[in-house]
């Protein structure tokens, strides 16, 4: 029962009606017998600043912050943490003491969704895509002890500018390709390979991936953060070639609970997030 002393989360977003994380985030607070709701906010671009003040003033103690507002909304709030001061993007706001304070949980749900298999201490490791979710995985890459991390996007520049800055802030460990000829090579003893671009997202599921198992090797961990659908053209090509595979909801399922514990300071079981989006995405436990 919703009562005066009911804490709210939200996530804000423009859309917002598809998101899945309302169903995580409330199963674990029924789970853990938390006087705490989790509800969707649709927020428009205009709107950004005055839904940031309001919150405050309404005591809402945490929102996720989804597309498009990651970027522009550090504009509205007091503090940053490190990776989210890094990344230049914010997907969870704590309100307290402190005011508003921006953190980035995208980057370290996908380091824990790869660490299920191993660890990206000392790995050499490729992402595919330069936007604004290969950005918070590669700086936090780097947080996380990677040791080395090549770049390749079908622009180059925009490789580039990521590489640049992280050389600036970071590590000076950082190259990058295009998405042709030389993926294979660069492939031959790459320990991890992650996909960040939308390619073969539903619903254009028949789109050919950018590597198949021909350019593979058997030790290669293949992660796609791509969760819809949840066997993707990269992670069969992967499974072809005796890959060990990541699916998408990996990622988010993490990122949630990084957001979960910053707002209660738990650790919520991780089987009842899981179970939730799976109820949410109507597919079997993975």
């Amino acid at each position: 029962m919703i009562t005066g002393k009911t804490s709210v989360f939200g996530i804000i977003g423009d859309p917002v009606e598809h998101t899945l994380s309302p169903g995580m985030h409330n199963a674990a607070f029924d789970k853990l017998n938390l006087d705490n709701i989790y509800v969707p906010f649709h927020v428009r671009a205009e709107e950004l600043e005055d839904s940031i003040k309001g919150a405050q003033a309404m005591g809402i103690k945490g929102l996720n912050v989804t597309i498009p507002h990651k970027t522009n909304v550090i504009n509205y709030l007091d503090y940053l943490d490190i990776a989210a001061g890094l990344i230049g993007a914010v997907n969870t706001i704590e309100f307290g003491e402190n005011g508003a304070v921006g953190h980035n949980t995208d980057g370290i749900g996908a380091i824990r969704a790869i660490e299920e298999l191993i660890s990206v201490k000392n790995k050499k490791i490729m992402i595919l895509g330069a936007g604004g979710a290969a950005r918070a995985i590669s700086f936090q890459l780097f947080l996380s002890g990677a040791k080395s991390l090549t770049i390749s996007n079908r622009t180059i520049e925009k490789a580039e500018e990521l590489r640049d800055d992280l050389v600036e802030k970071l590590d000076n460990n950082v190259k990058v390709t295009d998405l042709g000829f030389g993926l294979e090579k660069e492939l031959k003893d790459t320990d991890i390979l992650i996909n960040t671009t939308p390619l073969g997202m539903y619903p254009n599921i028949s789109q050919k991936p950018l590597i198949t198992a021909d350019m593979m090797h058997k030790n290669l961990i293949v992660n796609d953060i791509v969760y819809n659908p949840l066997k993707t053209g990269l992670i069969v090509e992967a499974e072809k070639a005796g890959a060990k595979t990541i699916y998408g909801v990996k990622m988010l399922m993490y990122q949630g609970i990084e957001s979960f514990k910053i707002w209660t300071g738990i650790e919520p079981p991780v089987e009842v997030f899981q179970r939730a989006l799976m109820t949410e995405m109507n597919l079997e436990i993975i």
